[in-house]
């Protein structure tokens, strides 16, 4: 008999489930068992006396054990889950847990050190469908847009962007870095002609951040689009993004995540407020009176970004908000500015976290090269300033971390909101 899932399980049919035993009641006569599988959970009520051995089989289990049954599915209205149970007519133990070393109540850095145990929570299971969810919602966006999917080599030949901030590896002879980012290689798909191209994989930075929304690997979906006319555009792009791909969840997780994390998901009406990074700081000054140094308004501080959730709800009632208008000091030397000098890029801000750096790229050599040895960038940089010695036209594009969009999605730590963690201190399992 082939297997059925158990969401699948229909009253009248005879089905063969296979599962986690999540719950265990077993009585003198009567044995109760809760099965799960990746698609839901069903009770197994089983009468001891119609078969010693599925009794003797009942005695030896465990909880989290995985089991085999097959039986007939039969309606039952006292039955919580789905008013179905199963009479089994065979039972197979297909491995025996020990008792388990973790609770849902263990501290975080224990669950972490035996994750594998920890993922089989029903948060957990949804945290990895949620993932799924809005990676392909994006790829579905893109594709009806004639964007191209790629993949960039996450191993290089020279330290990325900033030049800090990377992993070095032994590379035969030599050394290599693990890419920060692949936005160097997004813009070589542009002087290549491509387009419009998109791409979800690791990304790895090498900072001793401790804070519930930094991870020294995680998943980035990054875009770069060619022929933009200004920085607009690649927040217009954005903002159609998410909006879609929010839509998406809603619809698919929408009353599980309110269930389960007692959060709703908003999909936010278009288009995104925006505010320039100066008018930002005298608004939380006006209506909160938070205030910082003239030395560091060019960039936006984390206890203002944290503000911001409340600036951008109070303002527009939205919960995003787009800053634009950063200091050139506080930007990445690729991106273009104005005649004033002004970067032309953004950071979005969604529920008080920054999401998103995008910008309208400097695609001119001469410019670029200029900026970049303002930044002090010399030999780094070189291989990437080539791309531009043959034709590039004007282009722009950004990045979302999928672990963060996950984490604000469901209000829990970014540790919870990945397959494994992965921080300055932690490397297994």
């Amino acid at each position: 008999m082939e297997r059925t899932y158990i969401a699948d399980v229909k009253p009248g049919s005879t089905v063969r489930i296979q599962g986690f035993v999540e719950n265990l009641r077993n009585k003198r006569t009567m044995a109760f068992l809760v099965i799960k599988d990746i698609t839901g959970k069903i009770q197994v009520t089983l009468e001891k006396e119609k078969s010693e051995e599925m009794a003797s089989l009942v005695d030896t289990l465990t909880v989290q054990s995985v089991v085999t049954v097959e039986g007939e599915a039969v309606a039952n209205e006292y039955v919580k889950m789905g008013g179905i149970e199963i009479l089994p007519k065979s039972m197979k133990i297909e491995s025996l847990a020990e008792a388990l070393p973790i609770k849902d109540d263990s501290d975080i850095d224990c669950r972490m050190d035996y994750r594998w145990i920890d993922l089989r929570r029903d948060q957990n299971h949804l945290m990895l469908r949620l993932q799924t969810t809005i990676t392909a919602a994006m790829r579905e966006f893109l594709v009806a847009r004639n964007f191209v999917e790629i993949h960039t080599p996450k191993l290089i030949g020279a330290a990325s962007e900033s030049g800090s901030d990377v992993f070095e590896v032994k590379y035969f002879d030599g050394a290599a870095y693990l890419a920060q980012s692949p936005q160097f290689y997004k813009q070589m798909a542009m002087a290549a002609g491509l387009e419009r191209i998109f791409e979800c994989g690791p990304v790895f930075r090498a900072e001793k951040s401790y804070t519930n929304k930094h991870a020294t690997e995680f998943t980035g979906f990054d875009l770069e689009f060619s022929y933009v006319n200004g920085v607009e555009d690649v927040m217009k792009m954005e903002e159609e993004l998410l909006a879609y791909t929010l839509g998406k969840v809603k619809a698919a997780h929408g009353e599980e995540i309110k269930t389960l994390f007692g959060l709703d998901v908003v999909v936010p009406a278009l288009p995104f407020p925006r505010m320039k990074l100066a008018d930002v700081y005298k608004e939380l000054e006006a209506r909160y009176g938070f205030t910082v140094s003239d030395s560091v308004k060019g960039d936006l501080t984390t206890e203002a970004e944290h503000l911001v959730k409340n600036l951008a709800m109070d303002m527009f009632g939205h919960e995003f908000l787009f800053i634009t208008d950063y200091d050139a000091k506080e930007r990445a030397f690729y991106h273009m500015r104005n005649e004033e000098g002004i970067p032309q890029g953004y950071d979005l801000i969604w529920r008080g976290c920054e999401i998103t750096t995008g910008a309208q790229r400097e695609h001119r050599f001469d410019v670029l090269k200029k900026q970049a040895e303002e930044k002090g960038l010399g030999k780094d940089v070189d291989f990437y300033l080539q791309f531009f010695k043959y034709g590039c036209p004007p282009h722009g594009g950004f990045g979302v971390g999928l672990d963060r969009l996950t984490m604000l999605f469901l209000g829990i730590s970014i540790k919870e909101a990945q397959f494994l963690f992965r921080g300055p201190n932690r490397l297994t399992p």
